[in-house]
């Protein structure tokens, strides 16, 4: 089995564009979440959002433009930032061993938006000739193909809110097997759209806004956590053959070890201890990784009370003793939960801090649950940690559990 390297990585992330700037920020504790100022955000029962500082016209011609739902435009940008830092210079016969897989759980959210509101509440006849070809699922894995004269395998993923980590797992698990020397793996969301909002509100597990900082209302494993906040963005990884990036001279930012999935099967929304042990472990053994090697924990910590409760007992289970000595990171407090695009975000994020050798916070943390008992890193970045391994969650609606382990730098 071939190792994998990670030489690029692209965000356009609530946090900021680029690795540097996101990193800054979330280790400095910075909230994005915001109160959203929409001509529909009024009608909202909590207006919350983190939102991305992103303008199409910035990066794309109009003509371009008319064909991309808001997901491919930040899904490309991504893409470009990631291959250009891993310096890939593809010769035409080389670029059918490079996949695409890209995970994402609405797709053109924005464009079936407002597709409808025209039929349905202005009453025009014909939809936007794009429609169909800007809404589609894969788009943002098609365009990236395209744009890059890629080749090989083009796959899509939409598995909730693991969709990006099984994303970067199936792309580990060919480059693995040499069936490819290099992966453009990640995921993209654009959900915040008003019928999307109105439908996450339906579900009851959107944050109630904190009414003296609503940038802070989101509170995973907190004792007064309300919900998720939604978020939108994109996280892109270079992942390539341990080999190839080492003969070209490439600067390896960490290598993909272990990659695990495994299925609830319960109920579509209810998490399970369960399932969620079971994806750890499995990650675990397809790396042949020792539980003790893994120095810190990406959190799926959503601030659902389901699902930081099920986390914690899950992390308990596999780690037993040792779990209360692990750091647990959980970033959607500051970048709010990119729903599909999440598991990409929270692992760049987790692998740029170690190698800095920081371990991120969990933000407004003050009183944690009584079942939430583990050392979640609360309120304030660590630094000088010595940190070298993550083990990063994503749970998703369907049951559908993806955990990857990564280290920093090379080894």
């Amino acid at each position: 089995m071939s190792r994998v390297a990670i030489t690029g990585i692209g965000l356009i992330s609530p946090l900021g564009s680029g690795g540097a700037q996101a990193l800054a920020n979330a280790a400095a504790g910075r909230s994005a979440i915001r109160r959203l100022e929409t001509r529909w955000s009024d009608r909202l029962a909590a207006p919350l959002a983190a939102c991305v500082r992103f303008e199409g016209e910035a990066h794309f011609p109009p003509p371009r433009l008319r064909m991309l739902d808001r997901v491919s435009q930040l899904a490309l940008v991504a893409a470009r930032q990631a291959i250009g830092e891993a310096r890939l210079d593809l010769p035409a016969a080389d670029r059918r061993r490079v996949g695409v897989f890209i995970g994402t759980a609405m797709g053109g959210a924005l464009t079936t938006d407002d597709g409808y509101l025209s039929l349905y509440r202005d009453g025009c006849e014909r939809m936007k000739p794009f429609a169909i070809l800007t809404g589609l699922t894969n788009a943002p894995a098609a365009w990236i193909g395209i744009e890059h004269d890629l080749s090989g395998p083009n796959l899509t993923y939409s598995t909730a809110c693991s969709s990006s980590a099984v994303s970067i797992g199936e792309a580990w698990l060919r480059l693995r097997r040499g069936e490819l020397d290099v992966a453009i793996a990640g995921g993209s969301e654009a959900p915040l759209c008003y019928g999307a909002m109105k439908a996450w509100e339906a579900l009851h597990t959107l944050a109630s806004e904190d009414s003296s900082d609503p940038s802070a209302s989101c509170k995973p494993f907190s004792a007064n956590r309300s919900g998720l906040v939604l978020g939108e963005g994109a996280a892109i990884l270079v992942l390539e053959d341990w080999g190839r990036a080492r003969d070209r001279g490439a600067l390896i930012l960490g290598e993909l070890l272990g990659y695990g999935l495994a299925t609830d099967a319960t109920h579509i929304t209810r998490p399970t201890v369960a399932g969620q042990a079971a994806a750890m472990r499995a990650a675990l053994r397809s790396g042949e990784i020792a539980p003790q090697s893994i120095d810190s924990i990406n959190a799926h910590g959503t601030g659902t009370q389901a699902n930081d409760s099920v986390e914690t007992a899950a992390i308990k289970e596999v780690f037993g003793e040792r779990a209360h000595r692990i750091p647990v990171s959980a970033t959607k407090a500051m970048h709010g939960h990119l729903l599909g695009a999440s598991g990409a975000l929270e692992l760049a994020l987790a692998l740029l801090a170690l190698r800095q050798e920081t371990l991120l916070p969990t933000m407004h943390l003050a009183v944690p649950a009584a079942d939430c008992d583990l050392d979640y890193v609360p309120n304030c970045a660590r630094h000088n940690t010595g940190a070298r391994t993550v083990m990063s969650s994503s749970f998703a609606f369907g049951g559908t559990n993806a955990v990857l382990i990564a280290s920093a730098g090379e080894a």
